[in-house]
């Protein structure tokens, strides 16, 4: 059975296109080219709208970059508030949890919330300590595209090429 999120001509079963569940590259031809995935998404969506087979369209990404943007320095005060504020959370599920089973919620929440702090302040400051400040900062990761090119199965390419034509993304 082909995965819909794969693409034109992938597939999960052994022996088929995909070769039992392996990447394949992109196939077709291209039908438009956009600077963001939000256009190239649109162009889609208006293909899906026209009734168009978009069963036979590919969204590819090109140029791929790993994107690390810095949201902050990190201080002790900020690591152990978050192992805290992370470890109090966890504290109160299993508080709740065993509270429910037990019948005794509120001494056995506050006792998760205690024994969640604790565990969180922990499990923060023992990797900071262990990096010894070589990364005080916090940042997230985004896998980016400089472009994303719409790619169409040959049969249909040329009539979908038309129906983008008509589409004005700016």
């Amino acid at each position: 059975m082909s995965n819909p999120m794969q693409g034109p001509g992938a597939s999960n079963q052994p022996g088929g296109p995909g070769g039992r569940g392996l990447p394949t590259p992109p196939r077709g031809w291209p039908i438009g080219s956009y600077n963001t995935y939000a256009e190239a998404q649109r162009a889609v969506d208006h293909l899906s709208d026209q009734e168009f087979p978009v069963e036979n369209v590919t969204i590819v990404g090109v140029d791929l970059m790993q994107v690390e943007r810095v949201t902050g320095r990190l201080t002790w005060g900020r690591v152990l508030g978050a192992g805290a504020g992370s470890g109090a959370w966890l504290g109160v599920f299993f508080g709740l949890l065993v509270g429910l089973v037990t019948g005794d919620i509120v001494p056995t929440l506050i006792a998760g919330v205690v024994g969640g702090i604790v565990f969180g302040l922990i499990s923060a400051a023992i990797p900071y300590a262990a990096s010894r400040g070589t990364r005080d900062f916090s940042s997230t990761m985004q896998l980016v595209a400089g472009r994303y090119d719409v790619l169409c199965d040959p049969q249909h390419a040329e009539r979908a090429r038309d129906m983008l034509a008509r589409l004005n993304i700016q």
